[in-house]
């Protein structure tokens, strides 16, 4: 019992952390997020992100890095978009900061990795 309300209580305080944004989705330049963009996080892991079908603030995606490959319906708010684990944020045309949480699965513990990634296409 005591491990069921240590983990509600870890939620708890986690979604408590996350704050809502209170901007509506708005219509994005489909130039500055489609394409393909590539980079590599500071433990020399290269990833790839392809971003297609944008249309309005919705667009398809797909992840790849190190034996991951995710493929997901984001929306587009606030210059950014998730997918799974992963955040992309949009910095200046051509240029976004990737946000990647990276579980161990031999401790639990979790960290974050973080690139910028370079439009390639």
């Amino acid at each position: 019992m005591a491990d069921l309300m240590s983990i509600l209580s870890a939620n708890y305080k986690a979604v408590g952390l996350t704050v809502p944004s209170n901007t509506p989705y708005v219509a994005v330049d489909p130039k500055l997020y489609e394409g393909g963009w590539s980079g590599k996080y500071a433990n020399n892991k290269s990833f790839n992100i392809t971003v297609s079908n944008v249309s309005g603030f919705r667009a398809k995606v797909h992840y790849q890095s190190d034996g991951t490959s995710k493929y997901q319906d984001v929306l587009i708010k606030d210059g950014g978009f998730r997918v799974g684990d992963t955040k992309f944020t949009l910095v200046q045309a051509g240029t976004a900061l990737i946000k990647n949480v990276v579980s161990d699965p031999a401790t639990g513990s979790t960290y974050l990795d973080q690139a910028y990634a370079n439009q390639t296409t």
